[in-house]
């Protein structure tokens, strides 16, 4: 006899939202079996056995890289300092574009990323943890921080918290706009009042972080699946997913779809399902040309690619990223090269300047692109993108800014290589050659 599962077990990050979209509030939160895995663990379970749970879990990162979460954490809990001296900080700096599931959970149901955030902090016997939020996120400032103190004052976040001897207070930063402070590294550096620019690594954040101590930086999305694991447990977590890659993923479709959204599916969900199913297909008129799995630094896609599993290593074996998993379609009058100029426009503007390659070369980039854009290219601009592509790869610059931001450029230059060809400026060759000839022709 199949099992028939509730729907708070198949989709463990958005079962609770409202139909009429408001916030979900400590009350009904409560109401929906909100803080039960917290007295849970408070009561029966040891932060190391958490820390076990979440590793047999196979919980990724949720913020584009897919590390292990369980293995991360267990790093930090090797180390020898007291709880006074190490930190947990929820990355909540959402700034990549086409990128919206973060701010869905925040707005929509906060504690859940509360009760996440203290469940991690008591595995990693931490008593002080940070939400670095986006500073455009203004809505979701203000209720984060009403959050925030009906949690303090429902006995979840403070000293002794529910009697058990575990204190914890969370604090809310807001940034300061900038794309880089998404780095983890960066992330550090604006937290700490300096200016936001990544560090060399190693040592990593798990050895010296803020203020030099140990510091464990997780995504919104990921901590907020935290509680589920804790109260079903990891085996129940793993069967969610038709992937090696466990659990459930916040992923979408935007551009000129006709239901442009989010959704919680399972890993292992295609491309095609998610375009046609959930997001109802492009609009009247127009086709699919290119896709991006998971925001503006990740490689473009085609149509082909469209059966291909939303997971880490299928999207990765199919020359690109899985990212955020929210995707972003390309329509076929979009001109590839204006595309990717606004891109590259971004990604340069947003350039800390740290090192040469991203500092230079990204607005190099954008010069030669806008020369494409205005037909007024010149007869090697397409191969010095593909040597900038090169010189701005992984391993060639300090941080993964620049790697990121040439993915859509070599890409588009792969699949779309004849809408760069049309940017290059045939007539001024012609003439160039003409009166070459017409020299030749006067001094013979």
């Amino acid at each position: 006899m199949k099992t028939i599962l509730r729907i708070e077990e198949t989709h463990p990050l958005t079962w609770r939202l409202r139909e009429d979209k408001k916030t979900i509030y400590i009350k009904e939160y409560c109401q929906k079996n909100g803080y039960a895995a917290l007295k849970k663990a408070l009561k029966n379970i040891s932060p190391l056995d958490i820390i076990k749970e979440i590793q047999a879990s196979g919980l990724k990162g949720r913020g584009g890289a897919g590390f292990s979460t369980g293995l991360k954490w267990s790093l930090i809990s090797q180390s020898k300092f007291s709880e006074n001296c190490r930190y947990l900080i929820c990355n909540a700096d959402e700034m990549e574009p086409g990128t919206y599931k973060d701010r869905l959970l925040i707005e929509k149901i906060p504690h859940q990323l509360i009760e996440g955030i203290i469940l991690s902090a008591y595995a990693l016997n931490v008593s002080r943890g940070y939400i670095f939020l986006r500073g455009e996120y203004i809505q979701a400032e203000y209720i984060l921080k009403k959050s925030i103190q009906e949690a303090i004052d429902f006995g979840y976040i403070g000293p002794n918290i529910l009697g058990s001897g575990f204190n914890f207070e969370l604090i809310i930063h807001t940034g300061a706009g900038r794309y880089i402070c998404g780095e983890e590294t960066a992330l550090l550096n604006s937290l700490e009042g300096r200016r936001a620019n990544p560090r060399s690594k190693p040592p990593f954040p798990g050895v010296f972080g803020l203020w030099g101590k140990p510091t464990c930086i997780n995504n919104v999305e990921t901590l907020s699946n935290i509680s589920s694991i804790i109260l079903h447990g990891a085996d129940w977590y793993k069967c969610l997913s038709n992937s090696v890659d466990t659990g459930t993923k916040l992923m979408g479709f935007s551009g000129k779809v006709n239901n442009p959204g989010v959704w919680e599916l399972p890993f292992g969900t295609t491309a095609r399902e998610i375009l046609e199913d959930y997001a109802c297909g492009m609009k009247p008129g127009l086709s699919l040309k290119a896709w991006q799995p998971g925001g503006a630094g990740t490689d473009f896609l085609t149509e082909m690619h469209l059966d291909v599993p939303m997971d880490f290593n299928h999207i990765k074996e199919a020359g690109s990223r899985l990212g955020t998993a929210l995707a972003m379609a390309v329509d076929h009058q979009t001109n590839m090269v204006s595309l990717v100029y606004n891109l590259e426009k971004f990604f340069a503007r947003e350039s800390c300047g740290l090192c040469t390659p991203c500092r230079d070369g990204l607005p190099w980039i954008v010069k030669i692109l806008k020369s494409l854009k205005e037909k007024k290219g010149q007869q090697n601009d397409i191969k010095h993108l593909e040597q900038l592509c090169v010189h701005l790869s992984p391993g060639k610059t300090f941080c993964a800014h620049a790697p990121g931001a040439i993915e859509p450029l070599q890409s588009a230059i792969k699949y779309f290589r004849h809408e760069f060809e049309a940017g290059i400026n045939t007539k001024k060759i012609d003439l160039n050659k003409k009166i070459i000839g017409i020299q030749s022709n006067y001094f013979s």
